[in-house]
């Protein structure tokens, strides 16, 4: 597997890697700000493809605030690669290269009732619940861990 620097090109690799996480970890709503996300912010917040056997099967990035925070953004693996420590590499990855920035103090995230137990396994802490705050049936679950 190889970590790089996402490029306008893998954009459609991006989307299907969404699509196959549709309806449990995203609601269908949320691809069109993905997809707008991947054409506009995704090169300026050191967003991150991992590559096996030359298909990109991971994305997420890490974005940079003036708070001294940093969010994660978008991440997310191949659904029927779930449970094989793909989404561990991105993550450590992404506390890694927070972790090379003096500048942040803390990483904050929102993800779903699905996830948050992963994210609570490497150390984030639950900040906040807004019931189907990603869509019907998707809770917001914000979390944060400092760095």
């Amino acid at each position: 597997m190889t970590l790089r620097l996402y490029r306008h090109t893998d954009a459609s690799a991006c989307l299907s890697i969404f699509d196959s996480n549709v309806p449990t970890y995203f609601a269908p709503e949320e691809r069109s700000d993905f997809e707008r996300f991947l054409h506009e912010q995704a090169t300026d917040c050191a967003f991150q493809v991992i590559e096996r056997d030359g298909s990109i099967i991971a994305c997420g990035g890490l974005s940079r605030r003036d708070d001294g925070s940093a969010g994660f953004c978008w991440g997310m693996v191949e659904r029927a690669l779930h449970r094989q420590g793909i989404g561990r590499e991105l993550t450590v990855a992404r506390l890694q290269q927070a972790e090379r920035d003096a500048s942040i103090a803390r990483i904050t995230l929102s993800t779903s009732q699905h996830t948050q137990g992963f994210y609570a396994g490497l150390g984030f802490q639950v900040t906040r619940v807004v019931p189907d705050g990603h869509g019907a049936g998707i809770d917001a679950v914000e979390m944060e861990r400092r760095v």
